[in-house]
């Protein structure tokens, strides 16, 4: 994986593969970082006392640490295992496949300019990495809206040939979450209102879709590459229109199927 940095931060999250375990600690390499090896001390192993270190962990082992301390200087790393919840565990297995996975469609982007690894990554990759802070994520963002390389400032017929290579390799994830919008005003211009407060809960983003359900209730649906940014983006929404009808005389409640309205 392409990093910037010689050693990790305190406080990353690192995955590693277990080199050699003693009954004091184990020795791990730093897949993210080439040539760079930590130590977990038993301690730091698992919760409560350990008794056998090998219940926890063995030779091969792909582990997920939590960095504690870095001295560049004696080329130590010391790591923690039982700090990392399964959650962060997880989160951080899924970047380290992307990254692998990106690095391989760079390795095709490469070939495909009639350029070594090393030579394109000096030529494009390098900045790609400063602007969008991995490959992986340069590829993603690329998917998710096409025009961002000239947005950042890239130029060059080489952007085509890597969008190509984005658009057939790259599947996002989307989720959607939906929920209730009761809209009402006994105004004289109460109906055009209304329509006024869905167009501020819509606010031109695409990812949101509001459905009419039968006055005065509509269905607020939103599309979103993960939950927390899903239900972030269905209250920021809901706010909006309430607020609106509010300031203009009307009444607005905001609720899921399963429970009672409340109003924002």
């Amino acid at each position: 994986m392409v990093r910037f940095a010689d050693y990790p931060e305190i406080g990353e999250l690192v995955v590693c593969e277990v080199r050699e375990v003693k009954d004091f600690g184990a020795f791990v390499t730093l897949e993210e970082y080439p040539g760079k090896e930590g130590f977990i001390h038993i301690s730091e192993v698992a919760p409560g006392w350990v008794k056998y270190i090998r219940k926890f962990i063995r030779e091969k082992q792909k582990v997920v640490c939590k960095v504690l301390r870095v001295n560049p200087s004696r080329g130590q790393i010391d790591l923690s295992l039982k700090q990392v919840n399964p959650h962060q565990k997880r989160e951080a297995i899924q970047r380290w496949k992307n990254e692998q996975k990106a690095e391989k469609l760079f390795s095709l982007f490469a070939e495909k300019m009639n350029l070594s690894f090393d030579e394109a990554y000096e030529k494009y990759g390098k900045r790609l990495v400063e602007v969008f802070g991995s490959f992986y994520r340069a590829f993603e963002e690329t998917v998710l809206n096409p025009d961002v390389l000239e947005e950042e400032g890239f130029k060059g017929s080489w952007t085509k040939t890597f969008k190509e290579i984005a658009e057939t390799s790259i599947q996002i994830p989307f989720v959607t979450v939906s929920a209730n919008l009761k809209l009402w005003s006994f105004e004289t211009e109460g109906i055009n209102h209304i329509k006024d407060a869905l167009i501020k809960a819509k606010n031109n983003d695409q990812s949101i879709r509001i459905i009419y359900a039968g006055a005065p209730i509509y269905k607020l649906k939103i599309v979103a590459m993960d939950y927390a940014e899903a239900e972030k983006k269905l209250k920021k929404a809901s706010e909006r229109a309430i607020s609106y009808i509010k300031s203009k005389g009307g009444f607005g409640e905001f609720y899921r199927e399963d429970k009672d309205a409340s109003s924002s």
